[in-house]
């Protein structure tokens, strides 16, 4: 019997996590740098939802899929949201520095992620709070100080920003 070329015994990790927040937030942005390492001025806004796949090799014996849910943030697809969430392990809620509007819908965002999805044990999925567009800041309201931010995340359920 020939030894196999590549082991066998990999472990496999396939982790759903959801990237939301109001329409042009840079979610899609964010999620085609992280996995493709692409930026473009032009998207064309999300219908519904898209995905994408990062693979990381962990460690020689370890590989984390993370397949990125980008969900639409028009008013219109909130109906479906109970659908994409469904099984997601975690969540990144974006806001854009340059527009205050978003950020007073974050709350909104993670009570709809709160109602709708939960860890098998009944927890809230961990959420992080992405402030987007810091590079644009000075065409907009100035976003808020770091314990600011950390009071609001503590008293809103976010794990971190």
């Amino acid at each position: 019997m020939l030894d196999a070329p590549y082991p066998t015994d990999i472990r496999e990790y396939l982790y759903k996590i959801l990237v939301i927040g109001d329409l042009g937030t840079g979610k899609t942005s964010i999620i085609k740098r992280y996995v493709h390492n692409i930026f473009s001025m032009n998207y064309k806004s999300t219908i519904g939802v898209d995905f994408a796949l990062k693979l990381i090799q962990w460690s020689p014996d370890t590989v984390v899929r993370m397949q990125l849910w980008d969900i639409a943030g028009q008013e219109k697809f909130s109906g479906l949201t109970r659908v994409y969430y469904k099984e997601a392990v975690a969540a990144l809620v974006v806001y854009d520095v340059t527009r205050p509007k978003t950020f007073e819908a974050v709350p909104k965002w993670k009570s709809d992620l709160d109602s709708k999805v939960s860890l098998p044990g009944g927890e809230p999925i961990p959420v992080v709070l992405l402030a987007n567009k810091i590079d644009l800041q000075e065409q907009g309201a100035a976003s808020l100080n770091a314990e600011d931010m950390d009071a609001f995340c503590e008293e809103n359920g976010f794990l971190k920003w």
